[in-house]
């Protein structure tokens, strides 16, 4: 596989991948936040949460529109880009979006256009049990991605099959409660929960400021200080968990997460700072906080957390008990019945994808030297300063976010909307910074799962289709020019919305000779 195909393979689904998100937040946490808004108007009865549901519904509807679009064409790209992974975990990994797409797709696409259109026409119960809907359609579909996602990370349930050459469920169950795809379903949506939040948080102080609309402008902002104060809580918590799945699953992309070239004694410190230098090995100018990643990758103080080095070890152990299954695997093809090859193959099957990075390197993994060993050894090690800086600038944005909310929560508690300027300028500019926390996180979790396309099974640059350099470069101008087109059209429609603002019916401007008359008329 040209090594260039490979890797404009990646830059298009990463490309798609991220823009794809700037609007699956948004959606996520705002279909929750009308469920919320609606109820207090089904319980009060009050007109101004109708009005607060029914503008946030239209940004809502807006960003709906282009996260379908843009997740459609990533889904296509698994059999346009990476045809062999689909061969090859076909199996598994389609299920969970095939159910996405049977179950929760269809429950959201559905409902939504009773949630529009529905408002005269169903009770208000009714309505708000179709919001509702929506909201858990919504969800539903991160939760069947998340586990698709997950699988990848942590491929349980599943077995190689040396007749087919593929990869096949084995264990539904296991795919479906996977440790991995649970921490990171909670972990993403609460995250979009997050961003919902600010952006509601955030127009609402833009109203604030300009003295328009502010009832509605006030009791939006009680809502995504309460919704953003706990989901942003809830993301730290949950990413807490989320790194302790990483001790048992992912233990590579913990320790270049923590720079950590090595195992260290209990109880580990946690490095708030320092340079991680990859030509040296080494972490220079680090400020730790002791016991603390022992505390969250062990939850103990006991126990070590093991390093990169002794990591690239077992790797080179794993790869040579590997070659021995590919040599098994060929020796199948030829003979399938072949008893001795079937019990070698049986003994080291769970490391037949360490012998496949040395591919990279030759084409028979058989004739791989020491050197060879070890260098594929060591491709299985990210990049250590993008993995070191993107989590501590997402985890940093994180804690501010702990801090915005707790302090909208108590403006909005004491009442203070309007005498707290210096905070409502901050809300604003804080919109686009939960965006960058989901973005570094999505980095996180891809970039740190490489050179895999399935974590210890499938190596990324055996995954790709065969496709040729200019096809991919004219996709990926293609869809640049069309999503950068799409992004333009959607901030020009929310931009519209909010300046507009909730007033759904525009007054007729009078004419200059029937002023006097319109008090009359009303």
């Amino acid at each position: 596989m040209d090594a260039g195909v490979v890797d404009l393979s990646r830059l298009q689904f990463a490309l798609t991948a991220l823009y794809h998100f700037l609007f699956v937040p948004l959606t996520l946490g705002l279909s929750f936040m009308l469920v919320i808004m609606e109820s207090v108007y089904v319980m009060t009865g009050r007109e101004i949460w109708r009005q607060v549901t029914r503008f946030w519904g239209k940004i809502f509807g807006i960003n709906f529109v282009l996260g379908v679009a843009t997740g459609l064409t990533m889904e296509f790209q698994f059999g346009t880009n990476w045809s062999y992974f689909s061969h090859y975990a076909g199996d598994i990994f389609g299920a969970p979006l095939a159910i996405e797409g049977l179950m929760a797709f269809f429950l959201e696409a559905t409902f939504v256009g009773l949630m529009f259109f529905g408002w005269d026409r169903l009770s208000k119960l009714g309505h708000l049990f179709v919001t509702f809907l929506v909201a858990l359609g919504t969800n539903l579909s991160a939760l069947w991605i998340l586990i698709a996602n997950g699988w990848m990370q942590n491929p349980v349930g599943a077995t190689f099959n040396p007749e087919t050459m593929r990869m096949e469920v084995s264990d539904f169950g296991a795919v479906l409660f996977n440790p991995v795809a649970q921490a990171k379903f909670v972990h993403t949506v609460s995250a979009g929960y997050v961003a919902a939040s600010v952006v509601v948080l955030g127009v609402s102080a833009f109203y604030l400021l300009k003295g328009r609309w502010i009832e509605f402008a006030r009791r939006s902002m009680v809502v995504a200080a309460a919704f953003g104060l706990a989901s942003s809580l809830s993301v730290v918590v949950l990413g807490d968990e989320s790194g302790y799945a990483l001790t048992d699953n992912q233990k590579m992309k913990l320790a270049a997460i923590e720079a950590a070239w090595h195992t260290q004694e209990s109880p580990a410190g946690l490095t708030l700072l320092g340079m991680p230098d990859t030509a040296a090995r080494t972490t220079r100018y680090s400020v730790e906080v002791p016991w603390v990643l022992g505390l969250i990758a062990t939850r103990s103080l006991d126990k070590e957390v093991t390093g990169m080095s002794e990591l690239v070890l077992k790797a080179q152990e794993r790869i040579a008990l590997g070659i021995k299954a590919y040599d098994a695997v060929e020796t199948l093809k030829a003979d399938p019945s072949n008893v001795a090859a079937r019990t070698q193959f049986e003994a080291h099957k769970r490391d037949l994808g360490y012998a496949l990075l040395l591919k990279r390197h030759l084409a028979d993994p058989r004739a791989a030297t020491p050197q060879q060993i070890e260098a594929a050894a060591w491709d299985t090690v990210p990049s250590v300063p993008l993995m070191f800086w993107s989590f501590r600038l997402m985890a940093m944005i994180g804690f501010l976010m702990i801090a915005l909310f707790a302090t909208a929560f108590v403006v909005a508690s004491r009442r203070k909307h309007l005498t707290t300027k210096w905070f409502l300028r901050l809300c604003v500019a804080a919109i686009p910074l939960p965006w960058v926390a989901i973005e570094l996180g999505w980095v996180v979790a891809e970039m740190g799962r490489q050179p895999w396309a399935i974590e210890g099974v499938l190596p990324t640059f055996l995954a790709a289709s065969s496709l040729s350099r200019s096809a991919l470069w004219t996709t990926i101008i293609g869809f640049t020019a069309l999503y950068g087109t799409l992004a333009v059209i959607e901030i020009r429609l929310i931009l519209a919305a909010i300046k507009h603002g909730p007033v759904e019916h525009q007054e007729p401007t009078p004419e200059p000779g029937r002023i006097a008359a319109l008090p009359l008329a009303a």
